[in-house]
């Protein structure tokens, strides 16, 4: 444990001093001012799926580095510190599985079986396709984590031989499509109620899904950050079990 105490220090001392020279703070400025301005586009929108702030951040980044004639790996050096804090970030989840507890006992089995399911059954769809096209098996591997948020995704596809980078991309575009396709989807097999509504926004649209839940309810919002935790714990607990 004191060996992996000092390596977390001193990857954590290299990227602060990456991100400590000028070119490092320039870009870490630049990347959340992208950011900041998503987020006003997205609040502008209404909310639109498909100018989530995610999406729009990335499209700026790309644009600005191939106009500026910057490679995709200097940049992640430069701004290596905002990559380093999905670490954190994945820990902070444990805050909204703690509020919601309560609701975890009251639903017992029910609740864990409805998430496994959604959490099983969307990813194993998606690999079963690239299967059948005979796709990389880096891909494939690289498919199965795209119901999660991107720090759990990112680990457990480098943990089963996938592509961590790519692994963000599939999360993202997940769950965009989860968030558009889900009123739809919910009308048209008449889903009404707000519990079985929030559980399969967050088990399959993961943060994306849990954030057009809030604009559904508090009580779809409350149970989209349920699914959204135990389906990224379950999975990063079973995928490298299975293909580790």
């Amino acid at each position: 444990m004191i060996d992996a105490a000092g390596q977390v220090l001193a990857e954590f001392t290299t990227i602060i001093t990456t991100t400590a020279t000028t070119t490092g703070l320039i870009w870490l400025v630049v990347t959340l001012a992208i950011y900041t301005g998503a987020i006003w586009i997205n609040h502008r929108a209404g909310g639109n799926p498909l100018l989530h702030p995610l999406l729009l951040t990335a499209t700026g980044v790309i644009a600005l580095t191939t106009l500026l004639d910057i490679s995709i790996s200097d940049y992640q050096q430069y701004a290596g510190l905002l990559h380093w804090l999905l670490g954190p970030a994945t820990v902070a989840l444990a805050l909204p599985m703690y509020a919601q507890w309560q609701k975890v006992q009251q639903l017992g089995w029910r609740l864990i079986l409805a998430i496994a399911v959604g959490g099983i059954v969307a990813p194993l769809f998606a690999w079963v396709c690239l299967f059948v096209a005979d796709a990389p098996l880096a891909l494939q591997m690289t498919m199965l984590a795209k119901s999660i948020t991107t720090p759990l995704a990112m680990e457990s596809s480098r943990l089963i031989g996938g592509i961590p980078a790519l692994a963000a991309v599939f999360v993202i575009i997940t769950g965009i499509v989860g968030a558009i396709v889900a009123p739809v989807t919910f009308r048209l097999f008449q889903v009404t109620d707000p519990q079985a509504q929030g559980v399969a926004l967050g088990a399959v649209a993961h943060a994306v899904g849990t954030a057009k839940a809030l604009s559904m309810g508090e009580d779809v919002a409350a149970m989209a950050s349920l699914g959204l935790c135990l389906n990224g714990i379950m999975t990063a607990i079973v995928l490298p079990l299975l293909f580790g």
